[in-house]
């Protein structure tokens, strides 16, 4: 039987929502193992001057633990 965690993490992007799950799950990459999902719960945009400064999102990553 395995057992599974799920943490939520905040990941950031100056070009994409796409880039800022990538920077996410890469970042947790770099302290977990065993990552095998992940889940957006919400997306956000920064503005400043009427342009997008920054793509944010809150993922749950799901990972088995040994």
């Amino acid at each position: 039987m395995s057992v599974a965690k799920v943490i939520e993490i905040s990941a950031s992007s100056s070009k994409s929502f796409e880039k800022a799950m990538k920077n996410g799950i890469n970042n947790a990459n770099d302290s977990l193992q065993n990552i095998t999902g992940a889940w957006v719960e919400s997306q956000k945009v920064t503005v400043k001057d009427g342009e997008i400064k920054q793509y944010r999102v809150i993922m749950k990553v799901t990972f088995v633990l040994k």
